[in-house]
């Protein structure tokens, strides 16, 4: 008789598992980032009732049409929700950290003052690091399923050798710094809540 009401005990409270970590972690991809060949993954995890942290990361390890846009990238953010985790309204602060090699792109264009230009005839390879403020909203699918959009503003530094064509290892510039200020964050994440 102890034996069954312990057995009914240990399957009650395993039942009630599941309850207890419900709406704690997501996983997420980062649909934008990923329309744009760099595959994105990250987990967020539930701090405190308004509290969670994530992290995500990207990979572009890929030359496609003679382009280099190679690069790796993670982002921590801690977020602070107006209602519940997981749902509405949220604002966070993020970190970015990663390294690049770019060649070959021609981007006419100087934006918040990067010259993207120099892409065309030039090859980047370096290091990033920065952080930034973020604003977004999540909208509850079902019972796993959000889909969640992200807009987020910041500071950049970088560091970075500059190389005469895309491939050749004829060194042009070291170690030039660049700051850069603008756009740190674009996310339209598509998530599955445990």
């Amino acid at each position: 008789m102890k034996l069954k009401k312990l057995l009914a005990t240990v399957a009650l409270m395993a039942a009630s598992v599941p309850a207890l970590f419900s709406q704690n972690v997501a996983l997420k991809t980062n649909l934008l980032y990923d329309a744009l060949l760099s595959p994105t993954l990250g987990i967020e995890v539930g701090l405190a009732p308004k509290w969670s942290l994530d992290v995500s990361g990207t990979l572009n390890a890929w030359t496609v049409n003679n382009k280099k846009w190679k690069q790796w990238m993670v982002q921590p953010e801690a977020r602070y929700w107006f209602c519940q985790r997981f749902a509405g309204h949220f604002l966070a602060l993020h970190g970015i950290g990663g390294q690049y090699n770019f060649g070959n792109l021609n981007l006419p264009f100087d934006f918040l003052g990067t010259d993207f230009r120099q892409l065309k005839d030039y090859r980047l390879q370096g290091w990033m690091a920065g952080a930034g403020v973020g604003y977004g909203y999540s909208w509850i699918l079902d019972k796993h399923w959000n889909f969640e959009a992200e807009i987020g503003i910041g500071w950049i530094y970088t560091r970075y050798d500059k190389f005469k064509c895309k491939d050749c290892g004829y060194k042009v510039e070291s170690d030039k710094p660049h700051n850069y200020f603008g756009p740190t964050k674009a996310a339209l994440n598509i998530i599955y809540v445990f």
